[in-house]
C-alpha cells in the first residue's frame, strides 16, 4: 500500500496530508573495558504520534521491525493514537591494536564513498531519502581489519541472516596509488556474486570518486535480474566562499524500484535506486556562522520524475539547532514516485 508522507502544502503540491509528530532520544554509551577492548552501546528510543499511527494499518509494524541476525526491536508501549520505541544501532565489542582490529556485533560497515549512491556499501546502505537518521543504521556481523600501512589494508566481514541466502560475506583491499585512495571488493552477497571497487581522489582542486560493482545470481531461476552492473560517479567543489557542490551519475542496469513506499524503506547495494539513471546536484552554503542552508535535486530521465530538497539549520542557542525541510516528489502517473506525497518536516535537536 503505497502512502503519502507529508505536512500539509499550498496547492498544487498537495491535496492529503499526514501529519506526524516525534520525540527522539539517541544515547552513545562506551565501556573502555581495557587499554585495547571497548563495549560500545548506541540506541534510538523513538516516540511517534499522529496521522500516520492512526491512520496507517501497517505503521506500527513497520516501525517495530529489526533487520539483523537478532531481533533487538522493542515497541515499549503502544495504543490506536501513539507508540514508542526503541533499537540499538550499535551493540559491539571493538578490540584493536597497533595492525589488528576485530569489532563483534552490531556495527556500522561503510565501505561507501560517494555521498548519495553506495553500491560498494554491502553491508548496510542508507537510505539518501531518510533526512532523520544522520547515524545510519548498523547490521549484525563480525568485521577483521589488518593494517598494512598508513593506506593499505586487509578487511574481511561476515553478516548472517535469519535467511541464509540473505547472508553477505564480503572482503576488501584498500590501497594508495597517485595520491588516489582505492579499494578492491569481492565476496556474497544475498545469494548473489559480488565484485567491484571505488576509488577517491581530485583532479585539481576537484573531488572524484567512484563506485562500481558487479552482481551475479547463482542460479538462474530470474534470468531478469541474473546479473546487474550499478556504477556511481561523483564530482565535488569547494569555492572560495564555502559554497559546497556535488554531481553525481547513477547507472543501474537493472532499471530501479518499481514503487516508492515509505522514507526510510531500505535499499539494496545491488539495487539502490529507483530508475536505471539518476543523476543527483546538491549544494550547501553557510549564509553564517549559525545558519547554513541547502539544496537536493535528483532527476529521474527513464521515469519522467525528479526530487527536490531544501533544507535550512540555524543554531538557535549552544546545543541547540533548528532544522527546516522539504522533500517534494514531482512524477507522472506511470513513475515510481506517482503516491510519493510531499514531506515537510521542521525539527529541533537537542545535543548534551
Amino acid at each position: 500500500m503505497p502512502v503519502r508522507i507529508g505536512a500539509e502544502l499550498p496547492e498544487p503540491l498537495s491535496s492529503d496530508a499526514f501529519w506526524e509528530y516525534r520525540l527522539q532520544n539517541r544515547l552513545n554509551l562506551q565501556w573502555f573495558m581495557s587499554s585495547d577492548l571497548t563495549f560500545n552501546w548506541e540506541m534510538r528510543t523513538r516516540f511517534f504520534a499522529g496521522d500516520l499511527v492512526q491512520d496507517i494499518p501497517f505503521y506500527a509494524n513497520a516501525i517495530d521491525t529489526d533487520p539483523g541476525y537478532v531481533n533487538l526491536s522493542w515497541m515499549i508501549a503502544e495504543n490506536d493514537t501513539w507508540l514508542l520505541h526503541y533499537i540499538p544501532d550499535r551493540l559491539n565489542f571493538d578490540w584493536y591494536t597497533d595492525d589488528w582490529r576485530v569489532t563483534v556485533g552490531r556495527q556500522r560497515i561503510n565501505w561507501g564513498i560517494n555521498t548519495v549512491s553506495n553500491p560498494n556499501d554491502l553491508f548496510n546502505i542508507y537510505s539518501f531519502y531518510d533526512f532523520d537518521y544522520p547515524e545510519r543504521p548498523g547490521t549484525d556481523a563480525v568485521r577483521v581489519q589488518h593494517f598494512i600501512d598508513w593506506a593499505s589494508r586487509i578487511e574481511f566481514a561476515y553478516s548472517p541472516a535469519r535467511d541464509a541466502r540473505n547472508t553477505v560475506a564480503a572482503a576488501m583491499y584498500t590501497f594508495n596509488r597517485r595520491g588516489y585512495d582505492i579499494q578492491m571488493i569481492t565476496g556474497y552477497y544475498r545469494h548473489r556474486w559480488a565484485a567491484g571497487g571505488g576509488w577517491a581522489g581530485s583532479i585539481r582542486q576537484a573531488g572524484f570518486k567512484g563506485e562500481v560493482m558487479t552482481f551475479m545470481d547463482f542460479d538462474n531461476e530470474n534470468s531478469s535480474r541474473s546479473v546487474n552492473v550499478v556504477a556511481a560517479l561523483s564530482a565535488d567543489y569547494i569555492f572560495n566562499n564555502s559554497l559546497f557542490l556535488i554531481a553525481e551519475l547513477l547507472y543501474n542496469k537493472n532499471g530501479g524500484r518499481e514503487q516508492f513506499l515509505l522514507l526510510g524503506e531500505p535499499l539494496s547495494a545491488d539495487n539502490p535506486s529507483y530508475s536505471r539513471y539518476q543523476m543527483t546536484v546538491q549544494g550547501s552554503y553557510p549564509f553564517s556562522p549559525i545558519l547554513n542552508g541547502s539544496l537536493a535535486g535528483i532527476y529521474y530521465p527513464d521515469e519522467a520524475a525528479a526530487f527536490l530538497s531544501p533544507s535550512i539549520t540555524r543554531s538557535i542557542v549552544q546545543n541547540l539547532d533548528l532544522n527546516i525541510l522539504f522533500q517534494i516528489f514531482l512524477g507522472s502517473d506511470d513513475s515510481a514516485f506517482s503516491n510519493a506525497g510531499n514531506v515537510f518536516a521542521g525539527s529541533l535537536k537537542w545535543h548534551f
